[in-house]
């Protein structure tokens, strides 16, 4: 229902009130047929639902059904040992990224706790729960709005609509009905839950209540969009689809050929496939990975981004589009004098110091002063001038029906009126000739076509120290002042790396079309020319919007709806979105995003519960910041996984290698559980301390379409798989006794997972570079690694636990001497891979030049 189109008494009639309010039992009758003034809460997920899905993931499954089988033949040991891993990395997983999901608790504290309506005339206070469509609510300063009225008595007033609109100048209300169709913003006739009075009086006629208030649509929107799954979890879903099909096709392809080969006995086999399930699954790798994110987090706390879910981190990376909130975001969120045009500027200061109601004593500093923000912006100004304030003898204050403020003050043995105010009436005051009245209104124009507000300043010399309306006319007409929003510099040295980083920057705002040019422009936004605005929105369909989102960088007077429909139009288009704001009205859009993020000083706290991510300092540069430690994380995710799998894949080769050579398994579960979970996440957990790298923020974002092991990387776990496994084993079998066998092998396999986590450090540069010793954790986690490893092959207790037996000197210098040979043809393959690289990156550039 438009309510605001209609008149006061249209609006009685239909929601059979009257001017004196409800009755008693009119109210009892409403609220039981039509329920109470709250919003619909979503029913919670149950707490053991939350823990279980971290022991659902394919690889886990695999792992418990391991477990079980080893239960099933006797082997408690083991199968306690596999089924502790995976309670471990269970539990981990819950405490590590569960996310509250508290948006509905933030919108039930924005509406009103308690509200005074009309009963038969008389002030009655009631819950604001209580409030049923037809009462008669009784507004006064400092009231938050407890349901949707339509006001039918104001008073001067005010109402700071800025949660749902992002705008934070409070909007003159008014009763008369509008003709046209208006969105929220201009519904000036409409008072909304959740929004706060500022100034004046007024009695509004409740029209809507609960679910179906503005406030109440945005948390129906909240609760039907479902939480976006994150890159990064997409990719390693993948990710253990690829290891388990792998281990699947190995196991039946041992099950035949072994069986037809050799006529193995089927307990054997079992044994083997649970060997090889325990070998080529990475068990540490979730760990490691939560470890490496949890570091992510801490950092990116440190530079102010909040992240709310660990997962978020990695995405901040993959994003390609932000899309922002123009106030309190992109802007100072506080108004500014941007230009004064005049031939008298002293006498314009003075006028902007004196003409005002905020500055009542001399020694007053400015960042002390609060109240309205255009005089802020004035005062502000003439701040540095540090001029006298003249006494005042007489004011008028400022009022939107007459639209002027005036003040009168001592002036020698005269009196002087400062006014200031719309420059339309002020130059109908000031009598001058058409040809000066004109050049005055085109500077005034030039002005707003700028996005700026624009105030009028006038003055009159006068005898009499009474001060009255009609003793404005022949005023002398001093100047104008355009006042705005201004950007910060922060913000557009941001916009400008982010798009050196290939990713777009666009912002969607509730102000005005002119306002949204003039900053998009000094920010540096791309597509500024066209600006869509929520009107133009409401008349493209979801397809048609997705095709103008790619070339539009601004949208104007847009309501939580149009926020929402362009993050999703985007997404439509493959982009992975980013969306900050800080109103109630963004926390749709915010869910929806791919990374939602809000602001953590002027948001509201639905806004920071609706995101991802909350910016402390609400600073966008802090995003830009955010963006690199996300690639970074990514990067050293990458180089983990890559790092993981030839170990894993290395053991699973040796199970098969031993099998396929009818030899006995070569290493016992445990000592493949101490390899995955011990030394692994002792040397992987460096790689989450690497720096990015020099071209991390001049990179385009990556292609969310790529699995995160490219066909190099496959290529590369492949054969340093076969360099580990092939030297070790062949290397264990030249000595007699299963103890020494599987401790040389043992001894092997970790120490070239050493020197392959060094090779790790680079994808295809060098591992060896100035870098190497900036990054300290990876001479500590080598150093635990040496101790943890003298222990479990020269101490009798490691070696009991373990199965394993002491080591030569010559023994260890022939694993050593492997090592370094593994370690060496990786860094000679990097360099050959690098040429061949860029031979085809040069190829490609040429073929797009012609």
């Amino acid at each position: 229902m438009k309510w605001y189109k209609q008149s006061s008494e249209e609006v009685l009639n239909k929601v059979e009130s009257q001017i004196t309010g409800l009755t008693t039992e009119e109210r009892e009758a409403r609220l039981k047929n039509n329920g109470p003034n709250k919003m619909e809460e979503k029913e919670q997920v149950k707490l053991w639902r939350k823990i279980a899905k971290h022991f659902t993931d394919l690889l886990m499954i695999v792992l418990i059904v391991a477990a079980l089988l080893k239960f099933a033949t006797g082997e408690a040991v083991e199968g306690g040992i596999i089924f502790l891993v995976v309670i471990v990395n269970g539990f981990v997983g819950y405490w590590q990224e569960r996310k509250a999901e508290e948006s509905l608790d933030g919108l039930k504290q924005m509406m009103g706790q308690e509200a005074t309506v009309l009963n038969e005339g008389q002030p009655l206070k009631l819950d604001s729960e209580k409030l049923v469509r037809g009462d008669v609510v009784i507004l006064k300063a400092g009231d938050v709005i407890p349901a949707d009225l339509r006001l039918i008595e104001v008073h001067d007033l005010t109402v700071e609509e800025s949660i749902l609109t992002g705008e934070s100048e409070a909007v003159e209300k008014t009763v008369e009905a509008i003709s046209q169709d208006a969105l929220a913003g201009d519904q000036l006739n409409m008072a909304f839950s959740g929004t706060l009075v500022q100034t004046g009086s007024a009695r509004g006629l409740v029209v809507e209540t609960g679910d179906a208030t503005e406030i109440g649509k945005i948390n129906h929107a909240l609760q039907s969009i479902q939480a976006q799954t994150t890159p990064l979890v997409k990719k390693m879903h993948q990710l253990n689809k690829q290891i388990f099909r792998g281990i699947l096709a190995l196991i039946v392809f041992l099950l035949f050929f072994t069986s037809f080969r050799y006529g193995m006995d089927w307990s054997l086999m079992f044994s083997a496939s649970i060997a090889l399930i325990v070998a080529m699954i990475p068990e540490g790798l979730p760990a490691v990975l939560t470890m490496i994110l949890s570091m992510g987090v801490k950092e990116m706390a440190d530079e102010n981004a909040i992240i709310k879910g660990m997962p978020a981190v990695e995405t901040l990376g993959s994003m390609t589009v932000i899309c922002s909130d123009k106030t309190g975001t992109l802007t100072k969120n506080e108004m500014a004098v941007q230009e004064v045009v005049t031939e008298e500027l002293s006498l314009v200061k003075e006028i902007m110091n004196n003409c005002q109601e905020l500055k009542t004593k001399d020694e007053q500093k400015i960042e002390e002063i609060h109240g309205n923000p255009t005089e802020l912006a004035l005062l502000n100004y003439v701040a540095e001038e540090e001029q006298q304030l003249k006494p005042v003898l007489a004011k008028i204050p400022f009022s939107s029906s007459y639209k002027y403020m005036a003040t009168l003050h001592a002036d020698g043995e005269n009196q002087v009126i400062f006014v200031k105010g719309a420059p339309e009436v002020l130059l109908e005051k000031a009598g001058l000739t058409n040809e000066e009245q004109l050049k005055w209104e085109q500077r005034g124009l030039e002005l707003a076509s700028k996005g700026q507000r624009v105030l009028g300043f006038g003055y009159k010399k006068v005898s009499s120290t009474e001060l009255t309306h009609e003793s404005l006319s022949g005023l002398t007409f001093a100047g104008l002042a355009g006042i705005i929003d201004p950007p910060k510099e922060s913000a557009i040295r941001a916009v400008e790396q982010a798009q050196q980083a290939g990713i777009a920057v666009k912002m969607i705002t509730g102000d005005h079309k002119a306002t949204a040019q003039a900053i998009s422009e000094q920010i540096g936004l791309k597509h500024t020319s066209k600006i869509l605005e929520g009107a133009d929105i409401d008349g493209m369909s979801d397809e048609e919007l997705a095709e103008a989102v790619g070339q539009v960088d601004v949208f104007a007077r847009t309501t939580p709806d149009h926020k929402l429909r362009i993050v999703t139009a985007l997404q439509k288009k493959e982009e992975v979105v980013g969306m900050t704001g800080d109103g109630v009205n963004d926390a749709p859009a915010l869910k929806q995003a791919d990374i939602g993020i809000a602001m953590g000083i002027k948001g509201s706290e639905v806004s920071k519960q609706a995101a991802d991510m909350v910016l402390a300092d609400d600073n966008f540069y802090t995003i830009v910041k955010a963006v690199k430690e996300g690639r970074r994380i990514f990067d050293n995710l990458q180089k983990t996984i890559n790092f993981f799998l030839p170990t894993a894949l290395a053991q699973g080769l040796i199970v098969i290698l031993a099998l396929l050579m009818n030899r006995p398994l070569p290493l016992t579960p445990i000592q493949i559980l101490w390899v995955n979970m011990v030394t692994t996440i002792t040397l992987s957990y460096a790689l989450g301390f690497e720096k990015a790298s020099a071209n991390t923020m001049t990179r385009p974002p990556r292609d969310t379409k790529m699995g995160i092991l490219s066909g190099y990387s496959f290529f590369r776990i492949l054969y340093v798989s076969l360099l580990i496994m092939i030297p070790a084993y062949f290397l264990s079998m030249r000595f007699d006794g299963a103890a020494l066998q599987q401790t040389i092998l043992l001894q092997s396999i970790v120490l070239g997972q050493a020197v392959y986590m060094i090779n790790c450090r680079e994808m295809v540069d060098p591992a060896i570079n100035r870098r190497f010793f900036e990054n300290k954790f990876l001479f500590i986690s080598l150093g635990i690694l040496f101790v943890l490893q003298l222990g479990v092959v020269f101490l009798p207790l490691g070696q009991q636990l373990i199965g394993t037996t002491a080591l030569s000197f010559t023994q260890q210098l022939v694993i050593l001497g492997n090592a370094l040979l593994l370690f060496f043809v990786v860094e000679i393959e990097k360099r050959i891979s690098k040429g061949i690289f860029r031979k085809k990156e040069k190829t490609v550039s040429r073929y797009q030049n012609d």
